[in-house]
């Protein structure tokens, strides 16, 4: 079952819970299906990794897991508050806007 999800690929979020809570970061990818977010340098795990190239590094490396999009919530960039998304049409085309401010995200 698809999930429609308001928050997009580049957008800057910030985690509402979790251990990573306060934080902010940039939307890298969605998974709309799991209802999932990659954001940039935050839910960072350790892989450990074995070199299976000659010159490439292997050992413990940190990346970013996927976390639920209804642990973050957007920021809007004009106000700089978190927000939710509502939706206006603006020239015959849907767009978002932020609900504190009314600017368009």
């Amino acid at each position: 079952m698809m999930n429609k999800m308001s928050i997009k690929k580049g957008d800057t979020v910030a985690v509402i819970t979790g251990k990573d809570k306060g934080q902010r970061g940039k939307v890298l990818s969605v998974n709309p299906k799991e209802g999932k977010v990659v954001v940039e340098k935050i839910n960072l795990v350790s892989r450990h990794t074995r070199p299976r190239k000659q010159g490439e590094e292997g050992g413990i490396l940190q990346k970013e897991a996927p976390l639920y999009a209804c642990k973050v919530m957007r920021v809007c960039p004009k106000c700089d508050k978190t927000t939710r998304a509502a939706s206006k049409i603006v020239d015959g085309k849907k767009v978002r806007v932020c609900k504190h401010c009314g600017a368009e995200i």
